[in-house]
């Protein structure tokens, strides 16, 4: 088995696969202007990818070679599932195989997936190795959550770190809390210590309220933990995951003519980088342009809009220029009105 994960060094940093935010388009974009130490795919349904609908699913499971190493996370309460959707996801070409043990949505938690296998044990060790059966030569990692009404650490995880996985996240909330408290990071040490006795080859990393990078950092010394996860901050900040500057390679004549040396800047002293507004909304562009591209006819061009008032926000006009947006139906639309806007103001 090829183990990408022991390749990586410490502290590593993640991006959170969320559903409708992380998909083909987005990543495609953050692989090119900010890359982090490892990327997942939205989550995706091991049922549907064995059923009649296998094709439309298959469009979450796009990823280019820019992103690796590249992670599929799949969920599933069905044995018979997994090990046939862990089998395609290798034959994909996927770099892991993430099973989510964490997800609170109720449609989820229906079909006993998601933070639900936190109170079945025994049916989440029944799936971890039904990933295993089907994709031997990919190394199987768990996202999770801190318990599911209560914390159930000393009860939850170890069923988990038995299972020899090769890396184990943990959002520090229970699926309870969803994301009302803060993250309880002050647990992380003992997690870690529980590793170190039970499973010392697996990796833990951390998820919840990391607002950048240097947090993260502070977070995995302060902690133990071998990476930390992102995920809100890559809202509307592709560069979240980088501190260089980045100039956009593929831009036609009109982009490239109002886009100024200036335009990309890192803070001196941070490794937080921060891209001026004519940056952000030529990026919002090519964003836009790259989700129509991979799925205009398969997902509603309102996902795209979620990320608009995340790029669209914090300088005079925001407000009337995210209205606009709001209100378009596809990328031209999009397009022109960003066009229209940078040279109304002379940005």
């Amino acid at each position: 088995m090829q183990n990408f994960w022991t390749k990586l060094n410490k502290p590593f940093f993640c991006l959170a696969p969320m559903a409708d935010v992380t998909d083909a388009a987005f990543r495609t974009v953050i692989s090119k202007y900010g890359k982090p130490d490892v990327m997942w795919t939205e989550f995706v349904s091991a049922d549907g990818l064995m059923s009649a609908g296998r094709n439309i699913l298959l469009r979450d499971l796009e990823y280019n070679e820019n992103e690796r190493p590249i992670v599929a996370q799949l969920f599933s309460s069905n044995p018979d599932k997994m090990e046939g959707a862990a089998a395609l996801v290798q034959e994909l070409g996927f770099d892991g195989l993430d099973i989510n043990m964490g997800c609170p949505d109720k449609t989820i938690e229906k079909q006993c997936s998601g933070a639900a296998m936190i109170k079945n044990p025994k049916l989440a060790i029944d799936i971890i190795r039904a990933a295993k059966r089907g994709a031997p030569n990919l190394p199987i990692s768990v996202k999770t959550r801190l318990g599911y009404n209560k914390i159930e650490i000393e009860s939850w995880l170890p069923e988990l770190l038995k299972e020899d996985l090769a890396a184990l996240t943990v959002h520090l909330r229970t699926r309870k809390e969803m994301s009302l408290v803060p993250a309880q990071w002050e647990i992380m040490p003992k997690i870690v210590e529980m590793r170190d006795r039970l499973a010392p080859n697996t990796l833990i990393i951390g998820n919840g309220d990391v607002t950048d990078l240097e947090d993260a950092r502070k977070k995995s010394e302060v902690s133990g933990c071998d990476g930390v996860m992102l995920g809100r901050a890559i809202f509307g900040n592709p560069w979240l995951f980088s501190a260089k500057e980045h100039f956009p390679k593929s831009m036609n004549n009109f982009l490239l003519k109002i886009f100024s040396a200036r335009a990309s800047r890192a803070v001196q002293g941070s490794s937080k980088y921060v891209p001026s507004l004519k940056e952000k909304l030529l990026v919002l562009i090519e964003h836009t342009n790259l989700f129509e591209e991979k799925f205009k006819g398969f997902k509603s061009f309102a996902v795209m809009k979620k990320h608009y008032k995340a790029y669209v926000n914090g300088f005079d006009g925001a407000k009337e220029l995210r209205v606009k947006l709001m209100e378009t139906e596809n990328a031209g639309e999009v397009e022109k009105i960003i066009k229209d806007f940078l040279v109304d103001n002379k940005i």
